[in-house]
Protein backbone atom coordinates (compact mmCIF):
# COMPACT_ATOMS: atom_id res chain seq x y z
CA UNK A 1 0.00 0.00 0.00
CA UNK A 2 1.89 3.27 -0.94
CA UNK A 3 2.10 6.32 1.24
CA UNK A 4 -0.77 8.35 -0.18
CA UNK A 5 -2.80 5.63 0.64
CA UNK A 6 -2.12 4.98 4.01
CA UNK A 7 -2.95 8.66 4.65
CA UNK A 8 -6.09 8.23 3.04
CA UNK A 9 -6.96 5.37 5.78
CA UNK A 10 -5.98 7.41 8.41
CA UNK A 11 -8.36 9.99 7.19
CA UNK A 12 -11.19 7.93 6.56
CA UNK A 13 -10.75 5.84 10.54
CA UNK A 14 -9.88 9.48 11.97
CA UNK A 15 -13.62 10.68 10.26
CA UNK A 16 -15.34 7.49 11.04
CA UNK A 17 -13.99 4.77 14.06
CA UNK A 18 -12.47 7.23 15.65
CA UNK A 19 -15.33 8.69 15.72
CA UNK A 20 -17.63 6.64 16.49
CA UNK A 21 -15.27 5.37 19.26
CA UNK A 22 -14.40 8.63 20.68
CA UNK A 23 -15.46 7.49 24.44
CA UNK A 24 -13.18 4.58 23.95
CA UNK A 25 -10.11 6.42 22.96
CA UNK A 26 -10.39 8.98 25.42
CA UNK A 27 -10.86 6.65 28.12
CA UNK A 28 -7.93 4.71 26.97
CA UNK A 29 -6.15 7.78 26.69
CA UNK A 30 -7.12 8.57 30.64
CA UNK A 31 -6.84 5.85 32.49
CA UNK A 32 -4.04 3.62 30.29
CA UNK A 33 -3.38 0.39 28.76
CA UNK A 34 -5.66 -2.90 30.78
CA UNK A 35 -5.26 -5.42 28.20
CA UNK A 36 -5.75 -9.20 29.56
CA UNK A 37 -3.96 -11.00 26.97
CA UNK A 38 -0.07 -10.59 25.64
CA UNK A 39 0.09 -11.91 21.94
CA UNK A 40 3.39 -12.54 20.27
CA UNK A 41 3.00 -12.30 16.99
CA UNK A 42 4.48 -12.62 13.58
CA UNK A 43 5.80 -9.91 11.56
CA UNK A 44 3.90 -11.21 8.72
CA UNK A 45 1.84 -8.29 6.77
CA UNK A 46 -1.20 -10.70 6.15
CA UNK A 47 -1.68 -11.70 9.17
CA UNK A 48 -2.91 -8.78 11.81
CA UNK A 49 -4.08 -10.16 15.01
CA UNK A 50 -6.20 -6.85 15.62
CA UNK A 51 -8.00 -8.05 12.79
CA UNK A 52 -8.20 -11.72 13.08
CA UNK A 53 -9.83 -11.39 16.43
CA UNK A 54 -11.62 -8.26 16.07
CA UNK A 55 -10.33 -6.31 18.62
CA UNK A 56 -10.90 -2.65 19.67
CA UNK A 57 -7.44 -0.31 20.68
CA UNK A 58 -6.39 -1.77 24.67
CA UNK A 59 -7.52 -5.17 23.75
CA UNK A 60 -3.98 -7.06 23.05
CA UNK A 61 -1.08 -6.28 24.40
CA UNK A 62 1.14 -6.75 21.01
CA UNK A 63 4.57 -8.12 20.89
CA UNK A 64 5.65 -8.69 16.65
CA UNK A 65 9.05 -10.33 15.80
CA UNK A 66 9.70 -13.20 12.63
CA UNK A 67 8.20 -16.25 13.44
CA UNK A 68 6.55 -14.97 16.79
CA UNK A 69 9.37 -16.84 18.07
CA UNK A 70 9.89 -16.59 22.45
CA UNK A 71 13.45 -16.63 23.58
CA UNK A 72 14.59 -18.65 26.62
CA UNK A 73 15.45 -16.29 29.37
CA UNK A 74 18.82 -14.96 29.69
CA UNK A 75 20.92 -12.05 30.77
CA UNK A 76 24.08 -11.68 28.92
CA UNK A 77 23.27 -10.18 25.53
CA UNK A 78 22.36 -6.67 24.69
CA UNK A 79 19.18 -6.08 23.49
CA UNK A 80 16.08 -8.44 23.96
CA UNK A 81 12.88 -6.69 22.52
CA UNK A 82 10.68 -9.40 23.16
CA UNK A 83 11.83 -10.46 26.49
CA UNK A 84 11.40 -6.82 27.48
CA UNK A 85 7.84 -6.77 25.87
CA UNK A 86 6.58 -9.83 28.21
CA UNK A 87 9.03 -8.59 31.47
CA UNK A 88 6.44 -4.83 31.06
CA UNK A 89 3.51 -7.44 29.93
CA UNK A 90 3.73 -9.80 32.84
CA UNK A 91 5.11 -7.45 35.88
CA UNK A 92 3.61 -4.04 35.17
CA UNK A 93 0.50 -5.05 33.21
CA UNK A 94 -0.24 -8.00 34.74
CA UNK A 95 -1.65 -10.21 31.61
CA UNK A 96 -4.14 -13.09 32.34
CA UNK A 97 -2.91 -14.95 29.50
CA UNK A 98 -0.18 -14.87 26.74
CA UNK A 99 -0.69 -16.14 23.98
CA UNK A 100 2.10 -17.57 21.25
CA UNK A 101 0.31 -16.70 17.75
CA UNK A 102 1.88 -18.67 14.47
CA UNK A 103 0.18 -19.10 11.11
CA UNK A 104 0.69 -20.78 8.05
CA UNK A 105 3.06 -19.59 5.36
CA UNK A 106 5.61 -18.39 7.43
CA UNK A 107 8.08 -16.85 5.73
CA UNK A 108 10.40 -16.85 8.97
CA UNK A 109 9.86 -20.93 9.17
CA UNK A 110 10.33 -21.17 5.75
CA UNK A 111 13.67 -19.82 6.10
CA UNK A 112 14.93 -21.85 8.81
CA UNK A 113 14.13 -25.22 6.58
CA UNK A 114 15.68 -23.85 3.35
CA UNK A 115 17.86 -21.63 4.45
CA UNK A 116 19.27 -19.39 2.14
CA UNK A 117 17.36 -21.04 -0.95
CA UNK A 118 13.97 -19.32 0.67
CA UNK A 119 15.44 -16.08 0.55
CA UNK A 120 18.00 -15.95 -2.70
CA UNK A 121 21.09 -14.38 0.08
CA UNK A 122 22.22 -14.27 3.15
CA UNK A 123 20.80 -12.90 5.47
CA UNK A 124 22.55 -12.99 9.20
CA UNK A 125 20.43 -11.33 11.38
CA UNK A 126 17.59 -13.77 10.05
CA UNK A 127 19.20 -16.95 10.55
CA UNK A 128 20.94 -15.96 13.68
CA UNK A 129 16.98 -14.96 14.84
CA UNK A 130 15.62 -18.43 13.46
CA UNK A 131 18.36 -20.78 15.27
CA UNK A 132 16.17 -20.53 18.25
CA UNK A 133 13.58 -22.84 16.68
CA UNK A 134 16.47 -25.35 15.31
CA UNK A 135 14.43 -28.03 17.49
CA UNK A 136 11.90 -27.59 15.75
CA UNK A 137 13.13 -27.87 12.33
CA UNK A 138 14.91 -30.69 13.50
CA UNK A 139 11.87 -32.45 14.69
CA UNK A 140 10.61 -31.29 10.84
CA UNK A 141 12.79 -32.64 8.82
CA UNK A 142 13.00 -35.90 10.22
CA UNK A 143 9.52 -36.35 9.01
CA UNK A 144 10.71 -37.10 5.83
CA UNK A 145 7.29 -39.38 5.11
CA UNK A 146 5.08 -35.85 5.35
CA UNK A 147 4.77 -34.19 2.46
CA UNK A 148 6.52 -30.98 2.15
CA UNK A 149 3.73 -28.42 2.81
CA UNK A 150 2.74 -30.94 6.12
CA UNK A 151 6.31 -30.87 6.98
CA UNK A 152 5.70 -26.93 7.01
CA UNK A 153 2.55 -26.50 9.06
CA UNK A 154 4.77 -29.28 11.45
CA UNK A 155 7.46 -27.46 12.08
CA UNK A 156 5.04 -23.98 12.39
CA UNK A 157 3.48 -25.61 15.21
CA UNK A 158 6.72 -27.49 16.77
CA UNK A 159 8.19 -23.40 16.62
CA UNK A 160 5.08 -22.01 18.93
CA UNK A 161 5.44 -25.15 21.23
CA UNK A 162 9.02 -24.41 22.11
CA UNK A 163 7.94 -20.91 22.22
CA UNK A 164 5.25 -21.69 25.15
CA UNK A 165 7.99 -24.06 26.74
CA UNK A 166 9.96 -21.04 26.64
CA UNK A 167 8.23 -18.77 28.31
CA UNK A 168 8.45 -20.83 31.49
CA UNK A 169 12.29 -19.99 31.50
CA UNK A 170 11.54 -15.90 32.31
CA UNK A 171 11.39 -16.72 36.12
CA UNK A 172 8.20 -13.68 36.34
CA UNK A 173 6.16 -15.89 34.26
CA UNK A 174 6.79 -19.25 35.72
CA UNK A 175 5.59 -17.58 39.14
CA UNK A 176 2.67 -16.77 38.14
CA UNK A 177 1.89 -19.53 36.17
CA UNK A 178 2.72 -21.41 39.15
CA UNK A 179 0.24 -19.53 41.26
CA UNK A 180 -2.51 -19.76 38.97
CA UNK A 181 -2.32 -15.98 37.73
CA UNK A 182 -0.99 -16.52 34.29
CA UNK A 183 -2.04 -18.82 31.03
CA UNK A 184 0.58 -19.77 28.68
CA UNK A 185 -1.53 -20.22 25.02
CA UNK A 186 0.09 -21.63 21.56
CA UNK A 187 -2.54 -20.81 18.74
CA UNK A 188 -1.70 -21.37 14.64
CA UNK A 189 -4.07 -19.90 12.67
CA UNK A 190 -4.52 -20.52 8.89
CA UNK A 191 -4.04 -18.14 7.06
CA UNK A 192 -6.11 -19.73 3.55
CA UNK A 193 -8.95 -21.05 5.48
CA UNK A 194 -9.00 -18.87 8.44
CA UNK A 195 -9.02 -22.43 10.65
CA UNK A 196 -7.39 -21.82 14.15
CA UNK A 197 -5.83 -24.85 16.28
CA UNK A 198 -4.59 -24.48 20.03
CA UNK A 199 -2.17 -26.46 21.64
CA UNK A 200 -4.05 -29.04 24.21
CA UNK A 201 -2.05 -29.46 27.17
CA UNK A 202 -2.96 -33.19 27.78
CA UNK A 203 -2.26 -34.33 24.03
CA UNK A 204 0.07 -32.20 23.23
CA UNK A 205 -1.68 -31.97 20.13
CA UNK A 206 -3.24 -28.79 18.03
CA UNK A 207 -6.91 -29.05 17.77
CA UNK A 208 -8.90 -26.61 15.73
CA UNK A 209 -11.43 -24.97 17.36
CA UNK A 210 -14.98 -25.19 17.35
CA UNK A 211 -17.76 -21.98 16.41
CA UNK A 212 -18.14 -22.11 20.18
CA UNK A 213 -14.45 -20.99 20.69
CA UNK A 214 -13.28 -24.37 22.67
CA UNK A 215 -11.17 -26.67 20.57
CA UNK A 216 -12.98 -29.90 19.35
CA UNK A 217 -12.52 -32.98 20.96
CA UNK A 218 -9.22 -35.19 19.28
CA UNK A 219 -10.53 -37.68 16.80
Amino acid sequence: MPIPELLAGWQRFRAGRFRDQRALFERIAREGQRPNVAMVACCDSRVDPAIVFDCDPGDLFLVRNVANLVPPYEETGRYHGTSAALEFAVNVLEVRDIVVLGHSQCGGIRALLEGPKATGMAMPFLSSWMSLAQEARTAATAASRLPIAERVTLCERLAIRLSVRNLLTFPAIRARVEAGGLRLNGWHFDLGDGVLTMLDESSNRFLPVDCDGAPEAAS
